[in-house]
């Protein structure tokens, strides 16, 4: 998507993110657990820059870097051993782990909302649902709520509310057939370091996927992310398609 930003003419170019995440989860018992989350942020990105209307010039950034951060507890609601439904609770903490002083090889730092990470302690709160809905199907619907309770820096990102909705088939005893509605409001940055009216918006996205198991304790797994709806404050740039593709080893 290219267009002028209302913030110094800033003609949008184009924003390619390669992401790694590092997850780790774990059990305590049937009722208590813990995952934490690490990304590794590689992104690029390119636009013109026209300071009070003189003649546009090209700025680019290009980085890999630890993002921030994410410990979320859980706790699963006690259930009938003979049923497989389950119910419970997130609650965590995104920590400010990421660095927000990246700049280019002309020294000039990257936008706020560009950087690895937002310099902001967020709370994190929300609740899921798992069940079967058939011989060979199970289904589940999450919804988390993310806020900054404390910032640096003139920064504070947009409150997060994610709701995702998915299903798993078995196809056979290795190949499992997915398929994910993924929708997220983000509301808009706030600070002076911001860009109120360039940011926050509405997604939802389809995402189908597969999941194959090369051992009781190894799989593969990928998502094709297609968006059905997305709505920008502003001129944003926005991602015609995205794609994901993991690793799961149980020990």
């Amino acid at each position: 998507m290219n267009g002028v930003s209302n913030r110094d003419d800033e003609i949008e170019q184009r924003t390619l993110n390669r992401n790694w995440l590092l997850g780790v989860d774990h059990a305590f018992d049937t009722s208590w657990g813990v995952s934490a989350q690490l990304p590794v942020v590689s992104r690029s990105h390119e636009h013109l820059h026209a300071h009070h209307g003189e003649t546009p010039e090209p700025e680019a950034w290009s980085f890999s870097e630890i993002g921030d951060l994410r410990v979320v507890g859980r706790y699963q609601f006690a259930r009938n051993p003979f049923e497989s439904s389950s119910v419970g609770v997130n609650f965590g903490l995104k920590l400010p782990t990421g660095r927000t002083t990246v700049a280019n090889a002309g020294g000039t730092r990257a936008e706020r909302s560009l950087q690895p990470g937002t310099g902001s302690t967020d709370i994190v709160l929300g609740a899921f649902f798992n069940a079967p809905i058939g011989p060979a199907s199970h289904g589940f619907i999450q919804a988390l709520w993310q806020k900054p309770v404390a910032s640096r820096g003139h920064y504070t990102p947009g409150a997060r509310y994610s709701l995702d909705v998915g299903m798993r088939y078995a196809a056979s005893d290795r190949l499992s057939l997915l398929l994910q509605l993924n929708t997220l409001q983000r509301e808009r940055d706030e600070g002076a370091n911001a860009n109120p009216q360039d940011s926050g918006g509405t997604f939802v996205n389809i995402s189908p996927g597969v999941r194959y198991a090369l051992t009781p304790d190894l799989d593969i797994y990928g998502f094709f992310q297609q968006p059905l709806y997305q709505h920008v404050n502003g001129v944003q740039l926005t991602a015609d398609w995205s794609a994901l593709a993991g690793i799961n080893q149980r020990f």
